[in-house]
């Protein structure tokens, strides 16, 4: 057992709470990540077939429709429109060095999405490259990656993850990954700055996960939100690069990547140009606006209706794509995420035959996590249910459909009463909590609890634990890498009959008896005083009741 996940000292009684049915969880993970399905991509069939098969189990599981309202009635949809932006062809993609072009193959070398500023075709000719650190500009924290550079016309190179992700202490608070660290903020970022373009260094350890996981996740559909300017947040050219590539490329400007990745990793850094190197890009773009839905189940409340507990999971995942070394093309996503999705699906049925709580409860089943979280984006942005009186968050993503854990964690270990919460109600079932075992992997800001959290609603990422009643934590960390290294991502991301679900029936009876609880109360958990959430917060203090 890891140190920081110390066990209550004595293993008390297991509260009275409905059990979860193993082989209706492993069923619905069946169904959805079957290749039926086609990897359950927004605005394909396979999104039409999630959407009839999760509205089919919401009814028959006894919970009422809680989307958009049309006539006076809700639906069991809310409609988000979406831009959806892919590639025409293969695109052409070059560096010059020294007007010698050599070719960069999409997929291999590099990783470039389809443009969402509003392109219709990327044509770049010889732009010059701009090394910039860490891409990060931090003036609380007196961090300027940028110093004064130009980047109009030019395309940007930059790290991901923090400055201090190596030394592992420093202004970015060490190894944990702030928001300039992911990279959504360095594309943000790039755009502010009116560059032309940016591509990130990929490398595994700061990154989190392995190429194929970029390559699986930016050279297929792009989308985003339908946004009134949208080169204010993305320049044209976004993408990723291979390290080796990137060293190669920085060997011909006369640079020592190393030297130059140490240096970026103090204030002094000053962006540098790559001499004798130029990038070139040339492709179609094919974009329109198109609808995606979320679903939403809902369990009226009894005496305060219009207070709102969200269970919320994405359905969607990569749909089809690049062909495997098998040539396997449908990305399946069972553990990501038809595992959350069938815990939605479950928690509504549990709550349905409960006697109804006082506070409504809400399941949201959010669509294009994978394109951004851009559905729960959508959703709190404009909340079917005010966000001043929703209680809180409570999101599933990538459950373990294995065997039962002693410890639990969290999507990043941000300090909040809700967390305070979650973490005594797991101790009731002697299941520790163990921090987020990689805060820089960034996690807290790559699920879909982050966009209410940004707004000010109380909001957590349940995980599953890593020590393994059976095996301990060298089997859970075994297996939790083999599935990052092997499936995450991948079209070997599928259901497997070996699966109990034991684990995770085990966990929904403690999320179940933490929205239970707060569904049965009048508490309205907040975020720890410091927090950067908190002011969001306090600002809609008068629209709820006292406690």
């Amino acid at each position: 057992m890891p140190a920081y996940a110390a066990k209550p000292a004595k293993a008390p009684k297991a509260p009275k709470t409905p059990l979860f049915d193993t082989k209706r969880l492993s069923e619905e993970v069946k169904v959805l990540s079957s290749d039926e399905f086609e990897g359950r991509g927004p605005a394909t069939e396979g999104e039409k077939k999630t959407i009839d098969y999760l509205i089919a189990q919401f009814k028959a599981a006894g919970v009422q429709p809680g989307g958009d309202l049309k006539d006076g009635k809700r639906l069991w949809t809310q409609a988000v429109p979406l831009l959806r932006s892919q590639i025409s062809g293969t695109p052409n993609l070059s560096v010059a060095v020294k007007k010698k072009a050599r070719p960069l193959v999409q997929g291999n070398d590099i990783a470039v999405r389809a443009a969402l500023d509003g392109s219709k075709a990327v044509n770049i000719k010889n732009a010059p490259l701009v090394f910039a650190g860490y891409g990060v500009s931090a003036p609380e924290r007196q961090w300027d990656d940028f110093k004064g550079v130009d980047l109009k016309g030019k395309v940007a190179v930059v790290l991901i993850n923090d400055p201090d992700f190596e030394a592992g202490a420093g202004p970015f608070g060490g190894k944990a990954m702030t928001y300039y660290g992911r990279w959504t903020y360095k594309y943000e970022e790039a755009a502010r700055r009116g560059a032309l373009g940016l591509l990130i260094v990929h490398e595994t350890d700061p990154a989190s996960y392995g190429w194929a996981t970029v390559k699986n996740s930016n050279t297929n559909t792009m989308f985003d939100v339908v946004r009134d300017n949208p080169g204010a947040t993305h320049p044209t050219l976004e993408g990723w690069i291979q390290r080796d590539t990137a060293v190669n490329l920085f060997k011909s400007a006369g640079l020592d990547f190393e030297k130059l990745k140490k240096q970026a990793q103090t204030r002094d850094f000053k962006p540098v140009v790559l001499k004798n190197v130029t990038f070139s890009a040339n492709y179609n773009v094919d974009s329109e606006v198109i609808t995606s839905q979320n679903v939403v189940g809902r369990v009226d409340g009894s005496k305060r209706p219009d207070e709102t507990v969200i269970y919320s999971a994405h359905w969607d995942h990569l749909g089809i794509g690049q062909p495997d070394a098998k040539g396997d093309t449908i990305y399946n996503g069972a553990v990501d995420n038809a595992t959350g999705t069938a815990a939605l699906i479950e928690m509504g049925r549990t709550f349905a035959k409960a006697k109804k709580p006082q506070r409504s409860v809400v399941f949201l089943a959010v669509t294009a996590e994978e394109k951004g979280l851009l559905g729960s984006e959508y959703y709190s942005a404009k909340p079917l249910y005010p966000l001043a009186k929703t209680v809180a968050v409570i999101n599933t993503d990538a459950l373990d459909p294995g065997g039962i854990s002693r410890d639990f964690t969290t999507s990043g270990s941000a300090k909040q009463e809700l967390l305070d919460e979650l973490i005594a109600t797991a101790a009731k079932w002697n299941v520790a909590y163990a921090p987020d075992p990689k805060p820089e992997a960034g996690h807290f800001f790559r699920s879909d609890h982050f966009p209410f959290a940004k707004r000010g609603v109380p909001a957590v990422s349940f995980g599953s634990g890593e020590d393994k009643v059976d095996g301990g934590v060298a089997a859970g960390k075994a297996e939790s890498e083999a599935y990052v290294k092997d499936r995450y991502h991948q079209p070997a991301d599928q259901w497997e009959a070996s699966w109990t679900f034991q684990g995770m029936a085990r966990d929904l009876q403690i999320l179940y008896t933490l929205g239970s609880d707060l569904a049965n109360s009048n508490r309205w958990p907040n975020w720890a005083e410091d927090s950067e959430f908190r002011a969001a917060r306090d600002e809609s203090a008068g629209e709820r009741s006292a406690k």
